[in-house]
């Protein structure tokens, strides 16, 4: 067998369609601090000059919307006019009304919860497919390439924050392509490749130098470039002209940044602006638990957690456990596992991971799964060590 390559990509929080993502969850955690029952669903859409706000809200409080997306744009960076989109001047379009009584008849479910125990309570807001992901390559479980590259597009926005680079403007991207020996070890970074918005009157040597100084090597372990890894820095050769003014952006359109980068699967759903009823977002946290603690017990080294779910009812109607012929268990055994210690009903993980608070602009960027930045509830191994214990006693490892 060969060895093999996979390519990750990232952006940054000034990207259009992390912008998008980034008010949308602002929105939701606004509304969830005052009310922590509502039922959100907030898009936004970006382009030169203008944001539109849409989606379907019931709440029991008011927030201003306008006011909250303009200061989730200006903490993002677009505060001057200069950048060709500038959060005091840009249009607001809003177009936001109340949840279908038919979809809320199926999350509240039966409109009675004193009917059922509280974790039948509520149905799943929608129908569809979520994953969880897990490895042992990082150790934050996540896959070398993304999270490098959600890391390097942090770091630039760490530094452009903070005026180590006064050249650099909010919008950028990375990519990073990792070289695996045929067990599937990481071996080196085969590319790297980097985009930063920059001021116009910055050269291009400039950039390149602070870059490789400034973002890539506080980020990327050393042992993983060699002499025949490719660095590449904006390869147009200038990048002046970039956010909404360059390019629209939309919420959920940068899925794949916002888990695993590819290596897993993604059901299709987007998380941002979504309350913890819609399994887009709550089924996809729950699954990643689930997969971290199997891999975090060391029951094996790659996993990935398969949840499905119908609208209106609380249990998945499917649950599968892939250990990717790493398991030291059959996974038979370890879904028998999941099922015994894992309650995945939504009011379950709603509750076991304190959803119904606001938490979730900070992971509007740079991935909503390995952040050791943040005390992510989905993100503990607490389950680890009594998987190992239970397995102990059961005969199983």
């Amino acid at each position: 067998m060969r060895n093999r390559i996979v390519t990750s990509e990232a952006v940054t929080e000034g990207h259009p369609d992390k912008l998008c993502d980034r008010i949308a969850d602002e929105i939701l955690d606004a509304i969830l601090a005052e009310d922590p029952s509502a039922k959100v669903a907030c898009e936004a859409m970006v382009m030169s000059g203008a944001v539109v706000l849409a989606g379907e809200i019931t709440a029991a409080c008011q927030v201003d919307y306008v006011e909250i997306a303009r200061k989730a744009i200006r903490q993002v960076g677009y505060d001057d006019p200069k950048l060709g989109f500038c959060a005091d001047t840009c249009a607001m379009i809003v177009n936001i009304h109340q949840q279908s009584p038919d979809i809320a008849l199926g999350v509240d479910r039966m409109g009675e919860v004193g009917r059922l125990g509280e974790a039948d309570s509520i149905g799943a807001g929608d129908q569809g497919m979520m994953f969880g992901f897990a490895c042992d390559e990082t150790p934050v479980l996540m896959p070398m390439s993304i999270h490098l590259a959600n890391r390097l597009c942090q770091r630039m926005a760490e530094i452009r924050n903070a005026g180590t680079l006064p050249w650099m403007r909010p919008d950028g991207k990375s990519q990073v392509s990792i070289e695996y020996d045929p067990e599937g070890n990481p071996l080196r970074c085969a590319s790297l490749i980097l985009a930063a918005q920059h001021d116009p009157d910055v050269s291009n040597q400039k950039i390149l130098q602070d870059m490789l100084q400034q973002v890539v090597e506080p980020v990327v372990p050393p042992g993983l470039i060699d002499r025949d890894t490719k660095i590449l820095v904006n390869t147009t050769g200038r990048f002046v002209e970039g956010g909404p003014q360059a390019d629209t952006g939309l919420t959920g359109r940068k899925l794949m940044v916002d888990t695993y980068g590819g290596v897993a699967p993604h059901g299709g759903g987007s998380f941002s602006g979504k309350d913890p009823t819609k399994m887009d977002r709550s089924g996809a946290y729950a699954a990643r638990y689930v997969a971290k603690n199997i891999v975090a017990a060391g029951l094996a080294r790659r996993c990935t957690v398969s949840l499905a779910y119908a609208i209106g009812v609380p249990e998945p109607v499917s649950m599968r456990v892939d250990a990717h012929g790493t398991g030291r268990l059959s996974e038979e055994l370890l879904e028998d596992y999941v099922k015994a210690v894992f309650d995945l009903r939504p009011a379950a993980v709603i509750g076991r991971l304190d959803l119904r608070r606001p938490i979730f602009a900070p992971v509007s960027a740079y991935g909503h799964f390995g952040r050791s930045d943040l005390s992510l509830p989905w993100e503990r191994t607490d389950i680890a060590e009594m998987t190992r214990r239970l397995m102990r006693e059961n005969g199983g490892m």
